[in-house]
């Protein structure tokens, strides 16, 4: 294959993805999706992702411009007047004044030397400012990955939900049916159907409820991968037990070295210190190196009589009434807040670990108890049909046993879903990194487009 089909393939690979991200494509229609798709229109979509880069952008910026101040500043100025001249002896005694024209030209460039701290410290504000947002971009991947497993899970249990309660209905149903038939022979009574078509009554308006929230659920998927609102989402992925190995103590050892927020936290204490040393710099003096060269003349540009000079600038604040010193307590009180938000974060951090740590442990047991408790409802309920049939049971047996089989399916998928939302909160609270699926796409390509070439090149090598 030649470079000119491998172009082709790639747009067309392109435009694929460009229609497959499209918000028109599936209006209305039904798309399929699974947790890692979910990730990258996320990713691709969503507002949250491209703020965050776009504050980076500009903490580089100002990070970059304050570094460049270190250097050589030149700067050029050209001035045009026109007023009276100097006064000239027109003849002895008699003197004059005329109207003439001057053009000015001035170039001129300066290095600081030494600003007591003040070009320190702008560049450390900067640099930690920087660095809070580049934690800042990962941070928020990791809780957009949260955003995006939640309401996929939101959505899979609102749909288990929405099954269950049609199974409900369904099983109502038939036992209404075998009420009625009953009756009808005059085994029992006309209390019977009736408190049976009460419970089916209740049973679907159980069933509505339960269609409008995954309604619900769907429209919110929808908004955070970037669908329309009324696109029907096929997902592929269930709501399973997969057991997570890490105790307490490794979770909460690597939230202290992973955790975007207590970076974050540890940089705004680095720039607290950064705008300290600015606000001290008032009270030092400001050395500068400067250099000059002027023109002046009265015919434009202005370009002749010209002067040159070098130098060097000092100045120093001697006095301003107190406003440098209470500047410095500002930044002085600023730092304490910020070492107090640091320490402050640190536990935060760990109470959240620890929260979601023992709320994924407690979901887990549930699991366990809950899947047993399903056998032995589904086993009543199959009992007391049975018993009912036979004449030696009650129509309330049945329907309780109903209820309570209902009820250990909900609170199974329950479990399920509490357990799988309690992992993704726990890897999101101790900072597992998420990196943007976009950029593992692109890099898988285009190993495997060089793959390719390497085995064309390899064929046709062969060939010769």
């Amino acid at each position: 294959m030649n470079r000119n089909k491998l172009t082709k393939r790639f747009l067309l690979l392109s435009a694929a993805l460009t229609m497959a991200l499209s918000q028109s494509a599936f209006a209305g229609e039904t798309v399929a999706l699974n947790l890692d798709d979910a990730m990258l229109r996320a990713f691709q979509t969503n507002p949250t992702v491209s703020i965050a880069q776009y504050e980076l952008d500009s903490a580089r910026a100002s990070y970059n411009a304050a570094r460049q101040s270190r250097g050589i500043s030149i700067s050029a100025s050209h001035t045009t007047q026109r007023g009276d001249d100097d006064a000239q002896q027109a003849a002895p005694g008699i003197w004059t004044k005329g109207i003439g024209n001057n053009h000015a030209n001035s170039l001129s460039a300066s290095l600081p030397i030494f600003t007591g701290g003040k070009l320190s410290g702008t560049i450390k504000q900067a640099k930690a400012n920087y660095q809070y947002n580049e934690v800042g971009v990962q941070r928020t991947y990791n809780e957009m990955r949260s955003t995006v497993t939640d309401g996929y899970f939101n959505m899979l249990q609102a749909d288990n939900i929405q099954k269950l309660s049609a199974e409900s209905v369904t099983r109502l149903e038939d036992h209404l049916k075998n009420v009625q038939a009953q009756y009808n022979v005059g085994v029992v009574a006309k209390v019977d159907v009736l408190r049976s078509q009460v419970e089916l009554a209740n049973a679907k308006q159980t069933l509505i409820q339960a269609e409008n929230a995954y309604q619900v659920a769907e429209a919110n998927m929808n908004k955070i991968v970037g669908l329309p609102m009324d696109t029907n989402l096929k997902l592929d992925n269930l709501l399973v037990y997969n057991a997570y190995d890490k105790n307490m103590d490794d979770c909460l050892a690597y939230a202290a070295e992973h955790r975007p927020e207590l970076m974050q936290a540890k940089y705004g204490v680095d720039a607290a210190k950064g705008a300290l040393m600015v606000a001290r710099s008032g009270h030092m003096p400001q050395v500068a190196a400067s250099a000059t060269q002027q023109w002046s003349d009265s015919s434009w540009p202005g370009d002749d009589n010209g002067k040159w000079g070098v130098g060097v600038n000092v100045s120093m604040n001697v006095f301003d009434t107190g406003v440098t010193l209470s500047k410095i307590h500002g930044a002085e009180a600023d730092l304490k807040k910020a070492e107090e938000t640091y320490r402050n974060t640190v536990d935060s951090v760990n109470l959240d670990v620890r929260s979601n740590y023992l709320g994924l442990r407690e979901a887990e047991k549930r699991i366990s108890t809950t899947k047993l408790a399903v056998e032995q409802a589904d086993e009543d309920y199959r009992i007391a049909q049975l018993r009912y049939m036979s004449g030696v049971g009650t129509n309330t047996d049945v329907l309780d046993a109903q209820v309570a089989l209902t009820q250990a399916k909900t609170n199974y998928t329950q479990a399920l879903y509490d357990y799988n939302t309690s992992k993704t909160a726990l890897e999101t609270s101790i900072g597992v990194p998420m990196s943007n699926p976009a950029t593992a796409v692109k890099v898988q390509a285009v190993k495997t487009a060089k793959a390719v070439k390497a085995t064309e090149e390899k064929t046709e090598e062969a060939a010769k």
